[in-house]
């Protein structure tokens, strides 16, 4: 895959967190928490920064996903 596809790629998966962190209003601070909740111990200058490179694991996202409540995505 060539480097303009990686980066297409990222950002879907980028624009699909964010959306679904202003759907249920969530904060970078409160997703923070909610990971807390869950487990998962990490800043909140580290999640901003993650999610605004667009370079994540997908254990990442469905972590994040887990800890707001999201039941379902739609691709």
């Amino acid at each position: 895959m060539s480097a303009v596809q990686d980066k297409e790629w990222e950002d879907r998966v980028k624009g699909l967190l964010k959306a679904e962190l202003k759907r249920r209003n969530v904060t970078y601070a409160e997703l923070v928490g909610k990971l807390a909740d869950i487990g998962v111990m990490d800043s909140e200058p580290n999640i901003r920064n993650k999610i605004s490179r667009g370079k994540f694991t997908a254990v990442f996202l469905i972590q994040c996903l887990q800890a707001i409540g999201v039941q379902e995505v739609r691709l």
